[in-house]
């Protein structure tokens, strides 16, 4: 039964409090959610990206609460049917009661669905390194936007648990456009979205400019205007963009989702601080701009 086997990947994993298990528990069952989605072929029309991605295909350290999914190519006609009815047949088969229903309507470019288990208390064969209250549930939001801005490039890469799963993702630099529209665009300070720009600039990552082009004319205040993408334009904008944001917020948003170990380094964020990991991106980008 999978419930003894979450239990072992948890002890494992020696959870530091009951917020960082729950977070590991709820990784586990992403895990288990995308290895369904690739036995039902999901990944034949659309791939995964953002910061779930991040954590669970390259590595990232901070802990994410959905799963996020692009289609290769607009597809209006897309339906979660199959693919959830794959997810609640898998998760029978191994004694695990999942509940998944969708929840947005049939034109919506963003559709959503939502996989929720029972009671941890109730997982049969889960026993828990760290005692937590036994009626609390975990709930897992899919995203998948059927109507994705062009340009992205893709990659095949692996997951291991519940089984080995082929799993479609964004190359980094497909990933960090996708990213940098997101910094740009949002309307609310998310300090998630900058711990992942510090992780891209971590890895020397370069946006990948068209993509990043196309999102913009297709949704947020450049929408429409057709912006000439360049290296310069985006050292320009993320600056200006940086100079804006309320970084107290940023910190409070981003402290839930990383470990106890990493958040005496979140005080550093600052408009400074983001500042000179800008320039850096301008030094390995092979830009002379000075951002500072």
């Amino acid at each position: 039964m999978i419930g003894r086997i979450l239990g072992e990947r948890l002890r494992e994993r020696a959870p530091s409090n009951s917020l960082e298990q729950e977070s590991l528990l709820a990784e586990l069952l992403q895990s288990f959610v995308l290895a369904s989605l690739s036995r039902a072929r999901f990944f034949s029309e659309a791939c995964f990206h953002g910061g779930t991605c991040l954590r669970i295909l390259y590595g990232m350290s901070r802990f994410s609460e959905d799963l996020d999914f692009l289609t290769r190519t607009p597809t209006p006609g897309f339906d979660w049917t199959p693919y959830l009815d794959r997810i609640e047949s898998d998760s029978r088969d191994e004694g695990l009661d999942l509940e998944v229903h969708t929840a947005s309507g049939a034109r919506a470019a963003v559709r959503k669905a939502f996989v929720k288990t029972d009671p941890i208390g109730g997982i049969r064969g889960l026993r828990l390194p760290i005692p937590q209250h036994a009626s609390k549930k975990i709930r897992i939001k899919l995203e998948v936007d059927t109507n994705p801005p062009m340009g992205s490039v893709f990659e095949t890469r692996y997951i291991s648990f519940p089984l080995t799963s082929a799993i479609t993702t964004q190359t980094l630099g497909s990933g960090f456009a996708t990213k940098a529209h997101a910094l740009l665009c949002r309307d609310f300070t998310k300090g998630r979205d900058w711990y992942d720009f510090l992780w891209y600039v971590s890895k020397r990552t370069i946006p990948q400019y068209d993509l990043l082009a196309n999102a913009l004319q297709q949704q947020g205040p450049w929408a429409g205007k057709r912006v000439n993408v360049t290296r310069d334009w985006f050292l320009a904008a993320m600056r200006d963009r940086i100079l804006e944001i309320d970084w107290e917020t940023a910190r409070k948003d981003v402290s839930r989702f990383i470990a106890a170990s990493e958040r005496e380094s979140i005080s550093l964020w600052s408009r400074d601080f983001f500042l000179y990991h800008l320039e850096r991106v301008a030094e390995y980008a092979g830009s002379g701009t000075d951002v500072r």
